[in-house]
Protein backbone atom coordinates (compact mmCIF):
# COMPACT_ATOMS: atom_id res chain seq x y z
CA UNK A 1 0.00 0.00 0.00
CA UNK A 2 1.08 3.64 -0.28
CA UNK A 3 3.41 5.10 2.33
CA UNK A 4 2.18 8.65 2.40
CA UNK A 5 -0.73 10.00 4.44
CA UNK A 6 -3.13 10.74 1.66
CA UNK A 7 -6.56 9.86 3.04
CA UNK A 8 -8.10 9.55 -0.40
CA UNK A 9 -5.74 6.82 -1.48
CA UNK A 10 -7.26 3.40 -1.79
CA UNK A 11 -5.88 0.79 0.59
CA UNK A 12 -5.56 -2.77 -0.69
CA UNK A 13 -4.74 -5.73 1.61
CA UNK A 14 -2.88 -8.62 0.08
CA UNK A 15 -3.41 -12.04 1.71
CA UNK A 16 -0.80 -14.72 2.17
CA UNK A 17 -1.56 -17.52 -0.30
CA UNK A 18 0.45 -19.96 1.78
CA UNK A 19 -2.19 -20.00 4.58
CA UNK A 20 -5.01 -22.34 3.72
CA UNK A 21 -8.51 -21.56 4.79
CA UNK A 22 -10.36 -24.46 6.42
CA UNK A 23 -14.12 -24.43 6.62
CA UNK A 24 -15.41 -26.50 9.53
CA UNK A 25 -19.06 -27.37 9.82
CA UNK A 26 -19.95 -29.42 12.93
CA UNK A 27 -23.70 -29.10 12.38
CA UNK A 28 -25.03 -32.41 11.01
CA UNK A 29 -27.08 -32.42 7.90
CA UNK A 30 -30.81 -32.37 8.20
CA UNK A 31 -32.53 -35.76 7.82
CA UNK A 32 -34.02 -34.56 4.55
CA UNK A 33 -30.52 -34.71 3.05
CA UNK A 34 -30.30 -38.46 3.58
CA UNK A 35 -31.65 -41.05 1.14
CA UNK A 36 -35.32 -41.71 1.78
CA UNK A 37 -35.70 -38.40 3.65
CA UNK A 38 -35.72 -40.17 7.02
CA UNK A 39 -33.53 -40.42 10.09
CA UNK A 40 -30.20 -42.18 9.73
CA UNK A 41 -30.44 -45.69 11.20
CA UNK A 42 -26.79 -45.74 12.29
CA UNK A 43 -25.96 -44.18 14.65
CA UNK A 44 -28.99 -41.91 15.34
CA UNK A 45 -31.91 -44.31 15.43
CA UNK A 46 -29.95 -47.25 16.84
CA UNK A 47 -28.46 -45.13 19.65
CA UNK A 48 -31.89 -43.92 20.73
CA UNK A 49 -33.23 -47.47 20.73
CA UNK A 50 -30.32 -48.62 22.89
CA UNK A 51 -30.90 -45.81 25.37
CA UNK A 52 -34.62 -46.62 25.69
CA UNK A 53 -33.79 -50.32 26.05
CA UNK A 54 -31.25 -49.57 28.80
CA UNK A 55 -33.77 -47.51 30.79
CA UNK A 56 -36.37 -50.28 30.45
CA UNK A 57 -33.84 -52.91 31.54
CA UNK A 58 -32.86 -50.94 34.66
CA UNK A 59 -36.53 -50.48 35.56
CA UNK A 60 -37.19 -54.18 35.04
CA UNK A 61 -34.23 -55.12 37.25
CA UNK A 62 -35.46 -52.80 40.03
CA UNK A 63 -38.93 -54.34 39.81
CA UNK A 64 -37.46 -57.85 39.95
CA UNK A 65 -35.39 -57.05 43.05
CA UNK A 66 -38.22 -55.27 44.86
CA UNK A 67 -40.83 -57.96 44.11
CA UNK A 68 -39.32 -61.47 44.07
CA UNK A 69 -41.18 -63.97 41.97
CA UNK A 70 -43.76 -65.94 43.97
CA UNK A 71 -42.45 -69.45 44.45
CA UNK A 72 -44.59 -72.48 45.06
CA UNK A 73 -43.53 -75.81 46.50
CA UNK A 74 -41.42 -78.41 44.66
CA UNK A 75 -43.29 -80.23 41.90
CA UNK A 76 -45.36 -83.13 43.18
CA UNK A 77 -46.87 -85.45 40.55
CA UNK A 78 -49.25 -86.91 43.15
CA UNK A 79 -50.83 -83.53 43.90
CA UNK A 80 -54.16 -83.59 42.07
CA UNK A 81 -55.56 -80.25 43.26
CA UNK A 82 -52.92 -78.13 41.51
CA UNK A 83 -54.17 -75.79 38.78
CA UNK A 84 -51.32 -75.04 36.33
CA UNK A 85 -51.06 -71.60 34.78
CA UNK A 86 -48.28 -69.95 32.73
CA UNK A 87 -46.70 -66.56 33.36
CA UNK A 88 -48.88 -63.53 32.66
CA UNK A 89 -47.27 -62.73 29.31
CA UNK A 90 -48.32 -66.14 27.94
CA UNK A 91 -51.86 -66.11 29.31
CA UNK A 92 -53.30 -65.09 25.93
CA UNK A 93 -51.72 -68.12 24.23
CA UNK A 94 -52.84 -70.32 27.14
CA UNK A 95 -56.42 -69.16 26.63
CA UNK A 96 -56.19 -69.53 22.86
CA UNK A 97 -55.30 -73.21 23.24
CA UNK A 98 -58.50 -73.81 25.22
CA UNK A 99 -60.73 -73.21 22.21
CA UNK A 100 -61.84 -76.20 20.09
CA UNK A 101 -60.38 -74.90 16.85
CA UNK A 102 -56.86 -74.58 18.32
CA UNK A 103 -56.72 -77.77 20.41
CA UNK A 104 -57.33 -81.50 20.16
CA UNK A 105 -57.29 -82.34 16.43
CA UNK A 106 -56.28 -78.75 15.61
CA UNK A 107 -53.48 -78.48 18.17
CA UNK A 108 -50.87 -78.03 15.42
CA UNK A 109 -52.86 -75.06 14.14
CA UNK A 110 -52.93 -73.48 17.60
CA UNK A 111 -49.32 -74.19 18.59
CA UNK A 112 -47.41 -73.81 15.31
CA UNK A 113 -49.37 -72.41 12.39
CA UNK A 114 -51.21 -69.50 14.03
CA UNK A 115 -48.29 -68.26 16.20
CA UNK A 116 -45.98 -68.67 13.21
CA UNK A 117 -48.22 -66.48 11.05
CA UNK A 118 -48.52 -63.80 13.75
CA UNK A 119 -44.84 -63.58 14.64
CA UNK A 120 -43.80 -64.02 11.02
CA UNK A 121 -46.02 -61.08 10.01
CA UNK A 122 -44.43 -59.01 12.79
CA UNK A 123 -40.96 -59.76 11.44
CA UNK A 124 -42.00 -59.01 7.87
CA UNK A 125 -43.89 -55.81 8.73
CA UNK A 126 -40.98 -53.46 7.80
CA UNK A 127 -40.77 -55.09 4.38
CA UNK A 128 -44.52 -55.29 3.73
CA UNK A 129 -45.41 -51.79 4.92
CA UNK A 130 -42.93 -49.61 3.03
CA UNK A 131 -45.01 -46.44 2.94
CA UNK A 132 -43.41 -43.19 4.09
CA UNK A 133 -46.51 -42.02 5.94
CA UNK A 134 -45.96 -41.97 9.72
CA UNK A 135 -49.42 -40.98 10.90
CA UNK A 136 -51.30 -44.07 12.05
CA UNK A 137 -54.70 -42.93 10.80
CA UNK A 138 -53.26 -42.66 7.28
CA UNK A 139 -52.06 -46.27 7.39
CA UNK A 140 -55.40 -48.09 7.77
CA UNK A 141 -54.23 -51.64 7.08
CA UNK A 142 -51.19 -51.64 9.39
CA UNK A 143 -53.03 -49.71 12.12
CA UNK A 144 -56.08 -52.00 11.98
CA UNK A 145 -53.93 -55.11 12.32
CA UNK A 146 -52.03 -53.54 15.21
CA UNK A 147 -55.18 -52.57 17.15
CA UNK A 148 -56.78 -55.94 16.44
CA UNK A 149 -53.73 -57.80 17.77
CA UNK A 150 -53.55 -55.56 20.84
CA UNK A 151 -57.24 -56.01 21.62
CA UNK A 152 -57.06 -59.80 21.14
CA UNK A 153 -54.04 -60.08 23.45
CA UNK A 154 -55.65 -58.03 26.23
CA UNK A 155 -59.01 -59.79 25.89
CA UNK A 156 -57.56 -63.32 25.94
CA UNK A 157 -55.34 -62.43 28.92
CA UNK A 158 -58.29 -61.13 30.95
CA UNK A 159 -60.51 -64.11 30.07
CA UNK A 160 -57.73 -66.54 31.00
CA UNK A 161 -57.10 -64.89 34.39
CA UNK A 162 -60.82 -64.72 35.25
CA UNK A 163 -61.20 -68.39 34.33
CA UNK A 164 -58.27 -69.29 36.56
CA UNK A 165 -59.77 -67.40 39.52
CA UNK A 166 -63.15 -69.04 38.94
CA UNK A 167 -61.55 -72.49 38.84
CA UNK A 168 -59.75 -71.84 42.14
CA UNK A 169 -63.03 -70.82 43.76
CA UNK A 170 -64.85 -73.90 42.47
CA UNK A 171 -62.17 -76.29 43.72
CA UNK A 172 -61.59 -74.28 46.93
CA UNK A 173 -57.84 -74.11 46.25
CA UNK A 174 -55.40 -71.56 47.63
CA UNK A 175 -52.47 -70.91 45.23
CA UNK A 176 -49.21 -72.30 46.54
CA UNK A 177 -47.42 -68.95 46.78
CA UNK A 178 -50.30 -67.53 48.86
CA UNK A 179 -50.35 -70.65 51.02
CA UNK A 180 -46.61 -70.29 51.59
CA UNK A 181 -47.00 -66.60 52.49
CA UNK A 182 -49.69 -67.50 55.04
CA UNK A 183 -47.47 -70.17 56.59
CA UNK A 184 -44.55 -67.74 56.82
CA UNK A 185 -46.81 -65.15 58.48
CA UNK A 186 -48.05 -67.79 60.94
CA UNK A 187 -44.51 -68.91 61.75
CA UNK A 188 -44.98 -72.37 60.28
CA UNK A 189 -42.38 -71.85 57.58
CA UNK A 190 -39.27 -69.73 57.17
CA UNK A 191 -38.98 -67.24 54.27
CA UNK A 192 -36.29 -69.30 52.54
CA UNK A 193 -38.72 -72.16 52.00
CA UNK A 194 -37.39 -74.16 54.93
CA UNK A 195 -40.01 -75.70 57.16
CA UNK A 196 -40.00 -74.15 60.62
CA UNK A 197 -39.16 -76.44 63.50
CA UNK A 198 -42.44 -77.82 64.86
CA UNK A 199 -43.41 -77.05 68.43
CA UNK A 200 -43.10 -80.22 70.51
CA UNK A 201 -45.82 -81.55 72.78
CA UNK A 202 -45.09 -80.52 76.36
CA UNK A 203 -45.30 -83.14 79.14
CA UNK A 204 -46.36 -85.99 76.89
CA UNK A 205 -46.20 -88.46 79.81
CA UNK A 206 -48.81 -86.53 81.77
CA UNK A 207 -52.28 -87.83 82.62
CA UNK A 208 -53.64 -84.87 80.67
CA UNK A 209 -52.30 -86.32 77.42
CA UNK A 210 -54.01 -89.64 78.10
CA UNK A 211 -57.29 -87.80 78.72
CA UNK A 212 -56.78 -85.77 75.52
CA UNK A 213 -56.51 -89.00 73.50
CA UNK A 214 -59.86 -90.14 74.91
CA UNK A 215 -61.60 -86.78 74.48
CA UNK A 216 -63.43 -85.55 71.39
CA UNK A 217 -60.64 -83.00 70.80
CA UNK A 218 -58.51 -85.63 69.10
CA UNK A 219 -60.98 -86.01 66.20
CA UNK A 220 -60.39 -82.40 65.09
CA UNK A 221 -56.87 -81.66 66.32
CA UNK A 222 -55.17 -85.08 65.84
CA UNK A 223 -53.12 -87.09 68.30
CA UNK A 224 -50.07 -84.90 67.68
CA UNK A 225 -52.13 -81.66 68.18
CA UNK A 226 -51.29 -80.52 64.64
CA UNK A 227 -54.90 -80.37 63.51
CA UNK A 228 -56.80 -82.35 60.88
CA UNK A 229 -57.57 -80.90 57.45
CA UNK A 230 -58.64 -77.27 58.05
CA UNK A 231 -58.78 -77.65 61.84
CA UNK A 232 -56.14 -75.55 63.65
CA UNK A 233 -53.18 -76.82 65.63
CA UNK A 234 -53.22 -76.81 69.44
CA UNK A 235 -49.43 -76.73 69.73
CA UNK A 236 -48.50 -73.61 71.68
CA UNK A 237 -52.09 -72.88 72.69
CA UNK A 238 -50.87 -72.17 76.23
CA UNK A 239 -49.22 -69.00 74.91
CA UNK A 240 -52.63 -67.72 73.80
CA UNK A 241 -55.06 -68.98 76.44
CA UNK A 242 -54.91 -69.60 80.16
CA UNK A 243 -56.33 -72.69 81.89
CA UNK A 244 -59.51 -70.79 82.77
CA UNK A 245 -60.00 -69.64 79.18
CA UNK A 246 -59.45 -73.16 77.83
CA UNK A 247 -61.97 -74.51 80.36
CA UNK A 248 -64.49 -71.93 79.15
CA UNK A 249 -63.83 -73.00 75.52
CA UNK A 250 -64.40 -76.67 76.41
CA UNK A 251 -67.73 -75.86 78.06
CA UNK A 252 -69.02 -72.97 75.92
CA UNK A 253 -67.21 -73.25 72.61
CA UNK A 254 -65.10 -70.73 70.72
CA UNK A 255 -66.55 -68.17 68.31
CA UNK A 256 -68.91 -69.46 65.64
CA UNK A 257 -66.74 -72.38 64.55
CA UNK A 258 -66.94 -74.55 67.68
CA UNK A 259 -69.64 -75.49 70.12
CA UNK A 260 -69.06 -76.63 73.68
CA UNK A 261 -67.73 -80.19 73.91
CA UNK A 262 -68.01 -80.76 77.65
CA UNK A 263 -71.32 -82.65 77.58
CA UNK A 264 -70.21 -84.90 74.72
CA UNK A 265 -67.08 -85.84 76.67
CA UNK A 266 -69.02 -86.41 79.89
CA UNK A 267 -71.39 -88.67 77.98
CA UNK A 268 -68.36 -90.56 76.62
CA UNK A 269 -67.21 -91.41 80.15
CA UNK A 270 -64.95 -88.55 81.17
CA UNK A 271 -65.52 -86.67 84.41
CA UNK A 272 -65.38 -82.96 85.20
CA UNK A 273 -62.10 -83.63 87.01
CA UNK A 274 -60.76 -85.15 83.78
CA UNK A 275 -61.80 -82.04 81.83
CA UNK A 276 -60.10 -79.84 84.44
CA UNK A 277 -56.92 -81.92 84.11
CA UNK A 278 -57.19 -81.67 80.31
CA UNK A 279 -57.54 -77.88 80.44
CA UNK A 280 -54.49 -77.64 82.73
CA UNK A 281 -52.44 -79.82 80.40
CA UNK A 282 -53.43 -77.82 77.32
CA UNK A 283 -52.43 -74.62 79.13
CA UNK A 284 -48.94 -76.14 79.51
CA UNK A 285 -48.58 -76.39 75.72
CA UNK A 286 -46.27 -73.44 75.09
CA UNK A 287 -43.64 -72.72 72.48
CA UNK A 288 -39.99 -72.84 73.60
CA UNK A 289 -38.41 -69.55 74.61
CA UNK A 290 -37.68 -67.35 71.58
CA UNK A 291 -40.38 -68.95 69.42
CA UNK A 292 -43.94 -67.87 68.83
CA UNK A 293 -46.94 -70.12 68.73
CA UNK A 294 -48.70 -70.23 65.34
CA UNK A 295 -51.68 -67.96 64.94
CA UNK A 296 -53.84 -71.01 64.35
CA UNK A 297 -53.56 -71.92 68.01
CA UNK A 298 -55.72 -68.94 68.93
CA UNK A 299 -58.69 -70.51 67.16
CA UNK A 300 -59.07 -73.69 69.14
CA UNK A 301 -61.92 -75.85 67.94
Amino acid sequence: MAHDHNSKEKVVYVGDSRVKKYKKNNVPLDYSAYPGNSEAFIPNFLLKEWMVGSVFLVGFMILTMSHPSPLGYPADPTKTDFVPIPDWYFLFMYQLLKYPYTSDAYVVLGTLVLPGILFGALMLAPFLDTGKERRWYKRPIASSLMFLSLFATIFLTMVSWQGYQHELEELNIIPEHLERAEKIAAGLEEPGGKEAEPIAIVNKESEGYEIYQKASCVSCHAVDLNGVSSMPSLLGIGDKHSKEEITDIIYNGFGSGMTGQAQANLDAGLTEADLDTLAGWLAEQKAPAGEEAPEEATESH
